[in-house]
């Protein structure tokens, strides 16, 4: 049997058949559908219905039958060609378009890097390597500003359907961003050995990062926190240097939670109402404003962070009873001291006496 020559057009078809995982028949209708709508518009009034297309799949010549009857316009065939080159082009953006989205699709919940493209409004282009995304004024950070060739690290958001097909989503606003960051930046959570239980945060201004480990021997919050702070600052530049982090271990006692989550206020005490998922937090008047925090945003991360309405009132009590302790330490460390003394001095008395025996004694022999 001879070897039969495939076409430009046969190859083009086979590849994009092959590439979108679908039958050549598909394609070739596709084509026709486009090629009756091409005469459509150089013959307005003429009813679709009643025309057909036919298209050699080897060859790619079109020809337009109405009830049986060639009407092939003159020139036809060069209009057929242009329309079928455009429909199989289009199939292979389309491909490639379905195949990034489904690259980045898995990539749903990470960070990325990306460039500042362009401001669309008060939206933002952002450049992701092999697709542009879209930032909203939404995940934004509201006190940070963007300019062009920017490069930042973004939270893969969400792929939704926008205007012009699917979108993809990203943002700086958003708790994964921290997230993701001391994934990135922290070994030990990489490695699994620290587990992030809860992340809360008010963008631009501040971060709860609740942490815990199972393992003994390891410090979650030292891990996080790095040598001489190096992890935690390389996150917070990651976030423009705007927003401070908080780390804070996570307690599986409630009353103990919340208290580490009121960091930094110290000498907390808290009583839990679990009916009302209500905790009552005691804390000295000095400490009172650190608990609070600038405006409520210590208290209102803390809530968001246990789940607890935190109702915060100062407590001289408790002032008093750590200045108690204090004392009753000082005075034990005085009494100590005292003892010291008082055993140096009997000691010396008890040298004393001795040498002034020695030297009645040398005394006498001399006499």
């Amino acid at each position: 049997m001879p070897a039969v020559q495939r076409s430009e057009f046969s190859l083009a078809l086979n590849q994009v058949a092959s590439e979108r995982g679908v039958d050549v028949d598909v394609v070739l209708e596709t084509v026709r559908n486009a090629i009756l709508a091409a005469y459509r518009k150089d013959h307005s009034g003429v009813e679709v219905e009643e025309y057909r297309a036919e298209l050699n799949p080897n060859t790619g010549e079109a020809h337009i039958f109405h009830n049986d009857k060639d009407v092939t316009p003159p020139g036809f065939g060069r209009i057929a060609a242009q329309t079928a080159k455009q429909v199989i082009l289009q199939k292979i953006r389309e491909k490639e378009k379905e195949a990034i989205f489904t690259d980045y699709k898995v990539k749903i919940g990470t960070v990325i890097n990306g460039m500042i493209l362009r401001f669309a409004g008060v939206n933002i282009i952002v450049d992701i390597g092999k697709a542009e995304a879209l930032m909203p004024l939404s995940e934004q950070i509201p006190n940070e500003k963007y300019h062009l060739n920017q490069r930042l690290t973004f939270y893969m958001l969400d792929i939704r359907e926008g205007m012009k097909g699917e979108e993809i989503i990203v943002s700086r606003a958003a708790n994964g961003l921290v997230e993701g960051l001391f994934r990135r930046e922290v070994p030990e959570i990489a490695q699994g050995s620290v587990e992030i239980k809860a992340v809360v945060r008010e963008p631009g201004n501040r971060s709860k990062v609740a942490v815990f480990s199972a393992q003994p021997g390891i410090d979650p919050v030292g891990s996080c926190v790095g040598q001489k702070g190096v992890r935690v600052q390389s996150i917070i530049q990651e976030l423009g240097g705007l927003e401070k982090v908080d780390i804070i271990q996570w307690a599986e006692d409630t009353k103990t939670y919340i208290a580490q989550a009121l960091s930094p206020a110290k000498n907390v005490r808290v009583e839990i109402d679990e009916k009302e998922k209500v905790a009552h937090v005691f804390v000295p008047t000095e400490e009172l404003s650190l608990a609070i925090g600038k405006e409520g945003q210590n208290v209102r991360l803390a809530h968001k962070l246990t789940g607890y309405r935190i109702e915060i009132e100062g407590n001289n009590e408790l002032k008093d009873e750590v200045e108690e302790e204090i004392e009753k330490t000082t005075k034990a460390n005085e009494i100590t001291e005292q003892k010291e003394v008082v055993a140096d001095s009997a000691n010396k008395a008890q040298v004393e006496e001795v040498e002034a025996e020695i030297k009645d004694e040398t005394v006498k022999v001399d006499n």
